[in-house]
């Protein structure tokens, strides 16, 4: 594989630092350019997030040096130093359309951690073990932009990464509904417990928007391509309530779900679908993919946060106690590391993903 250069846009923000760090020792990615608002731009990577920095690992050598770019003044100067670019900016959500798709025109590849493109007909929102095919829309999209580069491709909600890979290999027995409790670390808000002392000992029963994404963003990754957009899809039906709650890392579910009548699998059938399941992601090797994306824990207090978040390298959903449900047919727990999985790592995944099959 060639190496490709690469840009961060967004740099200096939570998930902006962990692109930084994911791209040190990466096999083909190296990091070339920085972005942010004016604020940082012309000060070194290292200055600009001096005070700032929310990783437990350094900053890396490759980037501290690197001087930071104006994400909107410096865009052609940025695209003509990169094959393409991560997005993960804090702006408002037609701030964030115009300036990837300004990118893209540039003829240069957005792979965006941003929640705008969502559901945009032709930006595929791709999770890489369940609708890798979906990257097809990108055709589409290069017509509508008049490109032959650019695009614009984004990963999904951080909050949908741990049930809705639960979920998926048990579509297949008629699954209807599901209703989904979430329980979501403070990273997911950008900040540390140094930034947000009032999370501390605390749990806010609101995310503002998370619900209607948990609900909603799901039967985008289950649709199909149609005449270059996505015809979503009817089943399995969510309902979801989200919290926030005082950890530093790591998105937890419990997960309720019912099936069509007298198509329910049985709880081994369950775990052996869940041991088997692999996606596109693990057929191409990608450097970034779980060897084993679901892994399921028979102890009675499993998966729990600081044991289970890193699991292969944060890449991995960790479920445990499935058991039968009164009004439901089965409820279970899940978790993911919402930062690696459900962010920069998953949108790191699906760029892999995309060089290995020639759209970038």
């Amino acid at each position: 594989m060639k190496e490709y250069r690469v840009g961060v846009i967004g740099a200096t923000g939570m998930v902006g630092q962990r692109f930084v760090t994911l791209m040190e020792n990466h096999p083909w990615f190296r990091l070339t350019a920085l972005a942010a608002s004016g604020r940082s731009a012309g000060k070194t990577y290292g200055e600009a997030v001096e005070g700032r920095w929310a990783m437990t690992a350094p900053i890396p050598e490759e980037a501290k040096g690197l001087v930071v770019l104006d994400a909107q003044t410096d865009a052609e100067r940025l695209a003509g130093q990169v094959d393409f670019v991560f997005c993960a900016v804090d702006m408002k959500k037609e701030e964030i359309r115009e300036l990837e798709e300004r990118y893209a025109k540039l003829e240069c590849p957005v792979v965006s951690n941003n929640s705008a493109h969502r559901w945009t007909e032709d930006v595929p929102m791709v999770v890489p073990e369940i609708n890798a095919d979906h990257i097809r829309l990108i055709d589409a999209q290069r017509r509508r932009l008049g490109t032959k580069r650019g695009f614009v491709a984004v990963k999904s909600n951080c909050s949908l990464q741990s049930y809705v890979p639960a979920l998926h290999p048990l579509r297949k027995y008629g699954l209807e509904r599901a209703l989904v409790c979430t329980y979501q670390a403070i990273s997911g808000a950008g900040k540390t417990f140094a930034r947000w002392p009032e999370m501390v000992d605390n749990c806010i029963p609101y995310i503002g928007g998370e619900e209607e994404k948990s609900e909603q963003e799901p039967r985008k990754l289950w649709g199909r391509v149609e005449d270059g957009k996505i015809v979503l899809a009817d089943s399995p039906a969510i309902t979801a309530q989200c919290f926030r709650v005082a950890c530093q890392d790591g998105h937890m579910a419990a997960c309720f779900m019912k099936f069509r009548e007298g198509s329910k699998p049985t709880m081994e059938q369950i775990k052996a679908d869940w041991a088997a399941f692999s996606g596109r992601a693990q057929e191409l090797a990608l450097p970034s993919a779980p060897k084993q994306f679901l892994h399921y824990f028979e102890e009675p207090d499993r998966p729990q946060t600081r044991l289970d978040r890193m699991l292969e390298n944060g890449m991995a959903v960790s479920i445990g106690r499935l058991r039968p449900d009164s009004q439901y047919d089965y409820k279970f727990v899940c978790l993911s590391h919402n930062t690696l999985r459900g962010a920069a790592g998953g949108a790191v995944l699906l760029a892999e993903l995309l060089c290995a099959e020639g759209y970038i």
